[in-house]
């Protein structure tokens, strides 16, 4: 507990100074703190890839899309989840390039259980993974700042899971960051376990070695769909991540902007463990504290302390971000990302997804389905069988609809039933460039 107290002290001290970002001393990140992808060579030396190790950050439930276990075990594609993809793509690595890259787990107290039920069933398999339970802390009421839990066996819904900042504790205490460096490990890639672009990539990891840094940020360019991400800036000549929620409401337009800030923050994270191991048992690391508001089921509002990976960069010498192609960014955060990661848009090599030589654009369509396709269990009651999307820019559909089997979606493609009434989507129906309304007429566009 005594890193909650840390944090929660720290928290106190800056509410009293109420302390700000100066925005007169934000700048964009110069051409040293971002690097282009382009310009990374391929290594000559396989073998550096042991003293690797990938960590997946595994301690969200998937609530959004109305789970309630480990949202790791959501199956994604071809009946495989994401750990399964994860398993499955360490494993062809190792044995393609005969080297040892181990996996690591960060679970939480609410996927902990479900994730060592989850990983048995590669128990006969040669990859090696490893559990570890990030850190617990107590909810704090927003009235009066004392936690909501008042004993340590209290019921769990009383406490959180304070963030990927806690990897740095976690592996510290967890004797997992002292292990890895006993077996020779001297890097380890972090991403989300939701992040299904985050594979091992060894441009990057040769790149980390040739230019002696301790820390790499993959970030990649921003669309309007990004403006809320978190960005690298230029901070009286060091490089940091800026989050929304530092950002003063004055200048919430600016952080925003495409062109001020290209570029923003893909959380797949690359670390010196020696490096990391020096800055925990030297300095220590404080991370800037992100106030994440919350209610209780009974309504009372409390509030969360966390803290980003991604804020740690201040600490590491020679920590920059490495601008990578967006196909590293491939998150599933909704039933829409979903639904374009089990389309025909995608499929699997080796556990990897690859965009089909078919696809004629570049970007991806953007998908956008409504509150009657939030949960998992409605999209999938919904979708008789996953729509043709091959040639879909643009989907829109609110309200009560349905999707029969061998739809082919093509151009833009928007389906609005209207309050009360329910629109079927036939078998085997192609809708081109089609505004479908609440009394099923269609529209051409």
């Amino acid at each position: 507990m005594q890193s909650f107290f840390d944090l929660f002290a720290r928290y106190l001290a800056d509410k009293a100074k109420s302390q700000e970002l100066d925005w007169d001393r934000v700048k964009s990140p110069g051409s040293d703190q971002i690097v282009a992808y382009d310009t990374l060579t391929e290594p000559k030396d396989k073998s550096v890839l042991n003293k690797l190790a990938v960590l997946k950050v595994n301690g969200g439930l998937g609530t959004s899309m109305g789970m309630t276990g480990a949202k790791s075990a959501l199956e994604v594609k071809d009946d495989m989840t994401f750990l399964d993809l994860t398993v499955r793509q360490i494993e062809h690595l190792n044995t393609d390039k005969r080297v040892d890259v181990p996996l690591i787990l960060m679970t939480s107290f609410n996927t902990h259980e479900d994730t060592l039920r989850i990983i048995r069933k590669y128990a006969n398999q040669q990859l090696r993974i490893t559990t570890f339970n990030q850190s617990r802390y107590p909810r704090i009421h927003k009235e009066n700042l004392l936690p909501v839990a008042k004993s340590a066996d209290s019921d769990k819904r009383e406490w959180y899971p304070p963030g990927h900042g806690d990897i740095f504790n976690a592996l510290l205490h967890s004797g997992v960051l002292d292990q890895l460096i006993a077996e020779g490990k001297e890097y380890l890639f972090v991403s989300n376990s939701d992040n299904l672009g985050a594979v091992v990539d060894e441009k990057i990891l040769q790149h980390m070695i040739e230019s002696q840094s301790e820390y790499i940020m993959e970030v990649t360019d921003k669309t309007k769909a990004d403006v809320k991400g978190g960005t690298l800036i230029d901070y009286e000549g060091s490089v940091r991540l800026l989050e929304v929620a530092q950002v003063p409401g004055e200048h919430m337009e600016d952080f925003k902007s495409v062109r001020k800030f290209k570029i923003f923050n893909t959380n797949n994270i690359w670390l010196d463990l020696r490096a990391v191991k020096r800055v925990m048992e030297t300095e220590g690391m404080e991370l800037e504290i992100i106030v994440n508001p919350k209610n209780m089921d009974d309504g009372t509002p409390v509030l969360q302390l966390e803290t980003a990976v991604g804020a740690a960069i201040k600490h590491f010498k020679n920590g920059h971000g490495v601008n990578v192609p967006r196909s590293r960014f491939l998150p599933v955060k909704s039933c829409s990302d979903l639904l374009l990661i089990k389309s025909d848009i995608y499929s699997l090599e080796h556990g990897q997804l690859v965009v089909s030589e078919a696809r004629q654009f570049e970007a991806t369509p953007v998908i956008k389905l409504g509150d009657h396709f939030k949960k998992i269990q409605q999209f999938q009651k919904r979708f008789k069988k996953i729509p043709k999307i091959l040639e879909l820019d643009h989907l829109t559909v609110t309200g009560d609809v349905y999707f029969g089997k061998n739809v082919t979606l093509r151009g833009t493609v928007i389906v609005v039933a209207n309050e009360g009434q329910r629109i079927d989507i036939p078998d085997g129906c192609v809708l081109e460039n089609r505004l479908l309304s609440g009394n099923l007429t269609m529209t051409e566009l």
